[in-house]
């Protein structure tokens, strides 16, 4: 797989992939700053090319045209695998992103077919089947990202697809009104059925109840499990990368306790963490938890395949004493490690300080 970075990336491309995650996730954009620069930048185009594909599906409102936009999406994705990308500055950022950190075709396509069963309005009979959504349209992400960071072993792969899950099970508690109101329900058919809540007759009349708080609790249990599984694989990522992806973690997470406080009311109240409360978290990023799951744990059955399409790619290695451009980014970002770690964690933690007194 090639490491040269692609010629069409134009002036200007990085500062609208910028404003696309601004304007797109304020909990992703918070995270993010935490990133180094040579991390934050791809970061931002991943993401950017992610939210460009969400919305040409989530916008179109007829079947057809959702159909049609999927197939679109399949034709980018090969078109920025060529070398040849669509002209749009997400697409070229997205092109380089693939080739410099050799990230596997099988991700994005991926993604794309969970936004594919988005425009198909499918339900999800069980747990199982909810995860294999997440698995697409969140795994991928946190793999892709994990690929960024210049990680490719699998523990801290699958350990980066349980958080994407986390995430969207978190999302799908915060959100489920908002989908309600749109025609869509992910809430497993199982639990609805065991808490005695007929699908149709909730979409038809979208409404909070005892018996829906119960099932959007167990969803949050379920969110909870995935954290706790997916904290270990942060330590496998480069210390100065650390904060930012514990600090997304655990922002997520507080979502979700939101989520709780309004009695998993996510029907006729939204759930949100304050500018404070996100960059109090932000600042205690730099402090691992003390309790979490074990790094070596087998991935989820339903995001396997995920990992297993990365360490299926040969990736050029060096000849010994030649070193290349990918070892010597990781002896740099090595060294820069090393000085800026306790750096960080004293800005953190004053920043934290700073705002918990104001």
């Amino acid at each position: 797989m090639p490491v040269s970075r692609p010629e069409n990336l134009r002036p200007g491309d990085h500062a609208a992939c910028r404003s696309a995650i601004r304007a797109g996730s304020k909990s992703f954009h918070a995270a993010g700053l935490l990133l180094p620069r040579a991390v934050r930048e791809p970061a931002h185009g991943l993401y950017a090319f992610c939210r460009l594909a969400d919305d040409l599906v989530d916008e179109t409102h007829d079947a057809a045209g959702r159909v049609a936009a999927v197939a679109r999406l399949r034709e980018r994705i090969r078109r920025a695998y060529d070398g040849h990308p669509v002209d749009a500055a997400a697409d070229r950022a997205f092109a380089e992103i693939v080739t410099v950190h050799a990230i596997p075709e099988t991700l994005p396509l991926a993604l794309v077919e969970g936004l594919e069963w988005d425009a198909q309005g499918r339900f999800y009979r069980d747990v199982g089947e909810l995860q294999a959504y997440a698995a697409r349209v969140a795994g991928t992400v946190g793999a892709m990202m994990t690929l960024v960071m210049g990680v490719r072993e699998p523990e801290a792969l699958a350990r980066a697809c349980d958080l994407g899950a986390a995430m969207q099970f978190t999302n799908i508690a915060r959100d489920v009104g908002e989908d309600a109101r749109m025609g869509r329900l992910y809430l497993p058919l199982e639990w609805l059925a065991e808490a005695g809540i007929d699908p149709d007759a909730f979409l038809a009349d979208p409404q909070p109840s005892p018996a829906l708080a119960g099932v959007v609790a167990r969803l949050l249990e379920e969110a909870d499990r995935l954290y706790w599984r997916a904290e270990a694989g942060i330590a496998a990522l480069p210390a100065r990368c650390r904060p930012a992806i514990r600090a997304a973690s655990r922002i997520y997470a507080a979502i979700g306790r939101e989520v709780a406080r309004n009695g998993y009311d996510s029907v006729t109240r939204r759930a949100r963490v304050g500018g404070g409360a996100k960059l109090a978290l932000a600042g205690l990023s730099a402090f691992p938890s003390y309790t979490f799951g074990r790094l070596g744990a087998p991935p989820l059955p339903e995001t396997a395949f995920l990992v297993a399409a990365v360490t299926a790619l040969p990736v050029a290695r060096p000849e010994r004493g030649l070193p290349s451009w990918w070892d010597l980014r990781g002896r740099v970002l090595h060294v820069l490690d090393l000085i800026e770690r306790l750096r960080e964690r004293e800005s953190f933690a004053r920043a934290a300080q700073s705002e918990i007194a104001g």
